[in-house]
């Protein structure tokens, strides 16, 4: 079966008249939303439907420009509307329900034992929109196991209770336990949130990569129920996108992905290269496109400085400011990746993180991490300690 029969089958059950929205990724993710939106385009304006709309799943990243957005769509002429979503303005925001206590206590094992309001872009409230359409890959992820489903509501258009709640739980889990699992606390806590949404939902959740020559490869196209569609990708996404290494490493190299352009994504090369770095070793990021850690939240990131999970802990015990801003606690733990106790006894970092990037040296030292001049580092070698990893921060690495 073709990509476009799928998408028209699934859309079929959408009327005449109906308002239709698209949920869409930003410009980090890396997906192939540009061929797969014209086709659902076509079908929908043949279909008569009052208008067909996009809102990005930005979370809290940047806004994409207008060419961006509309490269991602691959519509260059869209007749809707493409829309940003504002996490942290109150108006952009309606509240949805909550989970209560209960439930969000027996959702995440009693990591997280508190209420937490359900709230979401105000274009997903009721009576706005009649169908939502979700375009998305999956991958690995490190707060929600796998990227794709229900997590491009929340955090993707969600209100900051529960992005934050979402990335401090992914921290508690563990980012060993989470990042390549399909079933976690974090997916069950959105899925339940995601209930709350009023309109029909249709996924189309694809599992792509890219090959050798840069060019996008779609592997899997599911389409239908949310969560039905996301389990069986990211079955296929552990096939495609899990490397195992057989050992670790003393010392990795992680050529980043140009598509991540700050730390808050570029992360993901200590996400997914954790697992094969030996304690007390060194990861490398190379990144010369990279020079800030984060157009967001960099001012608060620069603050604290990255830590494992026990360390930012007990920042979060004497720092309110932290306690408000739950998704950078976890951020900084999820970079720091895991802690050990050192010869004195101390908790320190399971292994050095190095910038050889556009960050300057000074910011690298204040965040806590080492600093290379890129422009005299040479990564290349032939030590048989040393990993070097093409286009980090795209597959997960295990040792086995």
């Amino acid at each position: 079966m073709n990509v476009t029969t799928i998408i028209n089958e699934a859309l079929n059950v959408v009327q005449r008249g109906e308002r239709v929205l698209a949920i869409i990724p930003d410009k980090t993710r890396d997906d192939n939303t540009d061929l797969l939106f014209p086709i659902a385009d076509q079908f929908l304006r043949q279909r008569g439907v009052a208008c067909f709309d996009a809102l990005v799943a930005q979370g809290t990243h940047p806004p994409m420009t207008e060419s961006q957005k509309l490269a991602k769509i691959g519509i260059p002429d869209f007749a809707g509307h493409v829309f940003d979503h504002c996490w942290d303005k109150a108006d952009e925001i309606v509240t949805l329900g909550e989970l209560s206590a209960d439930t969000v206590t027996s959702l995440t094992g009693g990591l997280v034992d508190r209420a937490v309001p359900v709230t979401i872009n105000r274009l997903l409230a009721a009576g706005v929109y009649d169908t939502v359409l979700v375009f998305g890959a999956t991958v690995p992820h490190e707060v929600a196991g796998f990227a794709g489903g229900a997590k491009y509501f929340f955090p993707g258009v969600a209100g900051p209770e529960l992005t934050h709640t979402t990335h401090w739980l992914g921290a508690l889990a563990g980012i060993e336990n989470t990042i390549g699992q399909i079933e976690t606390p974090t997916r069950k806590l959105i899925e339940a949130a995601t209930d709350l949404v009023p309109a029909r939902i249709i996924s189309l959740n694809t599992v792509v990569s890219r090959g050798s020559d840069g060019k996008l490869i779609t592997y899997a196209l599911f389409a239908g129920d949310i969560r039905d569609a996301f389990r069986r990708a990211a079955t296929v996404s552990r096939e495609v996108h899990i490397r195992y290494t057989g050992r670790k490493y003393k010392r990795v190299i992680a050529l980043l992905d140009p598509h991540y352009d700050e730390l808050w994504v570029g992360g993901k090369a200590s996400y997914k290269l954790g697992a094969v770095v030996e304690d007390g070793g060194e990861l490398i990021i190379f990144a010369p496109h990279l020079n800030k850690l984060s157009e967001t939240h960099g001012t608060l990131i620069e603050k604290y400085g990255y830590a494992p999970l026990e360390s930012v802990r007990d920042m979060l015990g004497v720092s309110e400011e932290l306690r408000e801003n739950l998704c950078i606690a976890a951020h900084l733990a999820h970079v720091a990746y895991a802690g050990r106790i050192d010869e004195d006894g101390n908790i320190v970092p399971r292994y050095r993180i190095t910038m050889a990037s556009g960050l300057d040296e000074q910011t690298c030292r204040r965040v806590n991490l080492g600093y290379l001049d890129y422009r005299t580092f040479d990564y290349e070698t032939t030590d048989t300690d040393t990993l070097i990893v093409n286009d980090a921060g795209r597959d997960l690495y295990k040792v086995d």
